[in-house]
């Protein structure tokens, strides 16, 4: 399958659309761990006002994404390391897991799966993200990668799947290649696929998904492109 990047962005482009989806993007990322809030809750919470009938351990997961997303947009000129990675999940799994911001240092299973990830070795975790960022091809393939491999590697306590998303979307957004934001109605085919890409570790199916439902963007006339 053909990964090529489908949109090309310019800078001030790439930002607005960042900002303005971010909360669409917290939002599925909640439901993307069965969190029990809705879009309207996540953006009245994003706003300052607490929601009564949410609880307080998802009002803090929200509020963790917007942070994590915060540093992102701040730091979209620095290099994407292992270290910026730890990084973004402090904030994701701040008061959320045994320890936030570093790699995992026991082992974990998967809900529903007979695979279990190994303990993350740190020069190998960095190698393998190294030659991720460094392979041929398109920024979106590389995001995609990055989001399979964060995912499956499970390199943190918690927060694996909202890290390996802040991780895939700092590459698109630097690029100018738009947002993974996998919304509501894919969470059940993505939920599918990702549990066999657990077992099998073969991520193509799970990959040409993301590829064809999950990146968005800008679309802009021909004649206006002509026009940048």
């Amino acid at each position: 399958m053909d990964f090529t990047d489908k949109y090309a962005l310019r800078r001030e482009q790439s930002l607005f659309l960042a900002k303005k989806k971010w909360d669409e993007n917290i939002y599925c990322g909640m439901r993307m761990e069965n969190r029990n809030v809705t879009f309207p809750d996540t953006q009245t919470i994003l706003s300052g006002v607490n929601v009564g009938h949410i609880s307080l351990d998802d009002i803090q997961a929200i509020l963790n994404m917007r942070d994590a997303w915060k540093y992102l947009l701040n730091t979209i000129d620095e290099d994407l390391s292992l270290g910026y990675l730890c990084t973004l999940n402090g904030y994701v799994s701040r008061n959320e897991s045994l320890a936030w911001g570093v790699l995992r240092s026991g082992a974990v299973g998967i809900g529903g799966v007979n695979y279990q990830p190994p303990i993350p070795d740190g020069e190998g975790a960095a190698r393998e993200l190294g030659l991720i960022l460094t392979q041929e091809g398109m920024a979106t393939e590389k995001a995609l990668d990055l989001f399979l491999w964060g995912t499956r590697s499970q390199l943190f306590w918690d927060g694996n799947k909202r890290t390996s998303l802040l991780g895939a979307n700092k590459i698109l957004v630097a690029s100018g290649c738009g947002m993974l934001t996998i919304a509501e109605r894919n969470i059940a085919a993505f939920n599918r696929l990702l549990s066999a890409y657990y077992e099998s570790g073969d991520g193509q199916e799970l990959k040409g998904f993301l590829y064809e439902k999950t990146i968005t963007g800008i679309e802009f006339p021909h004649k206006a492109l002509s026009e940048q």
